[in-house]
């Protein structure tokens, strides 16, 4: 199988194009530059595609003997991933980077140029299982490593690309693969994982979006209305936020206050105590299917972040959207997030958050 491996300069992509090799599969290896101007090195564990990543990407493909490529695609991931996130907190919105960049660059964008240029799959260093299925479908699963598992980031993959995938890692824990890379003599085995958004390596997200939006005043008030504090912008701030809202005046109670709402339309930032956070049910926009679709209702579990708890849910789905109820609250929901739908260990159904219901009358 011809295979087009993408290689972020880390240590997991390293060796799963490693394995492909192996396996005796025709591998190139891919590095993708979705930076304008990268920096040089990279900081720790902060960020990722620098000039360093590239370089180290390279190395680790020369020593596996294979073909190493570097696409620009910082065009397109400006104007479907930058531009995409900038525009949903705008909006009042909490969008997750990582998922858009999946599907839109890593298995879009990329699939469809491989396709083109005649390689059979797109391989990456994600953690999570693919397995055949007896009804024809490829099956998306939790990865082996909980610790690490990846596959509610892969939730917004539809079946068409999960054909066109390989996921190596996906029975192995990050202790096997970094073994391992020792083992081959990988200089990337002790590198440290990526932590933040890609394009905010410095991780100052508020600092990022003031400098594309700008400034624009407005005062965080409690749910009854009485202003608290001020702020430079709503779109700086994302439901459950608790720090750095500078507000005045403590709670009555003592507690830390959380954002529990975002108000676009008069530039207001809504705060109040945890519990007001417990979220009972989610609107989800269009579904992404990973699996055959599911219309109808049907139980299995919730999950809304890359590492958070899945919860057993009941779920009811149509062409136009999937409802979601949860039998446990989920805290601090924000409309713009995903909600990836799982049965057992399988990855069904992704939609991103248009509304939700609190689990108690605000």
């Amino acid at each position: 199988m011809r295979v087009l491996a993408a290689m972020s300069g880390g240590v997991d992509s390293a060796v799963a194009a490693a394995r492909l090799v192996d396996a005796g599969h025709d591998v190139t290896g891919l590095h993708l530059a979705l930076s304008k101007a990268p920096a040089a090195l990279r900081c720790g564990s902060r960020g990722c595609c620098t000039r360093e990543d590239a370089d180290d990407a390279r190395r680790v493909a020369d020593r596996l003997g294979v073909p190493f490529y570097v696409w620009d695609l910082s065009d397109r991931f400006e104007a479907d991933v930058i531009d995409d996130f900038v525009a949903e907190y705008a909006a009042g919105r909490t969008p997750n980077p990582c998922l858009r960049c999946n599907a839109a660059i890593k298995f879009a964008a990329v699939l469809d140029r491989g396709i083109a240029l005649g390689y059979d799959a797109v391989a990456t260093g994600h953690y999570a299982r693919l397995v055949e299925s007896r009804t024809d479908e490829v099956e998306l699963h939790r990865a082996v490593d909980p610790a690490k598992d990846q596959s509610y980031v892969l939730g917004v993959l539809d079946q068409a690309q999960l054909r066109r995938a390989l996921f190596p890692l996906g029975d192995s824990t990050k202790a096997e693969v970094r073994a391992e890379a020792v083992a081959r003599g990988f200089a990337v085995a002790a590198k440290p994982d990526s932590h933040d958004i890609c394009f905010i390596p410095d991780g100052d997200t508020a600092g990022f979006l003031a400098a594309r939006l700008g400034t624009a005043p407005g005062d965080i008030v409690d749910e009854s209305g009485q202003v608290l504090g001020r702020h430079d912008g709503a779109h700086a701030f994302t439901v459950g936020q608790r720090r750095g809202l500078h507000l005045g005046r403590p709670a009555p109670d003592g507690r830390p206050r959380h954002v529990l709402r975002v108000s676009v339309a008069d530039n207001t930032v809504i705060v109040g105590p945890k519990e007001r956070l417990a979220v009972a049910s989610i609107e989800g926009g269009t579904p992404t299917w990973a699996a055959r679709p599911r219309v109808g209702e049907w139980a299995g579990f919730a999950q809304v972040r890359a590492h958070g708890e899945p919860v057993p849910a009941r779920f009811e789905a149509s062409e136009e959207g999937v409802t979601v109820q949860l039998d446990t609250p989920i805290l601090g929901v924000a409309p713009g997030q995903t909600v990836v739908g799982y049965e057992g260990n399988r990855v069904i159904v992704s939609a991103t958050v248009l509304a939700t219901a609190p689990a108690a009358s605000l």
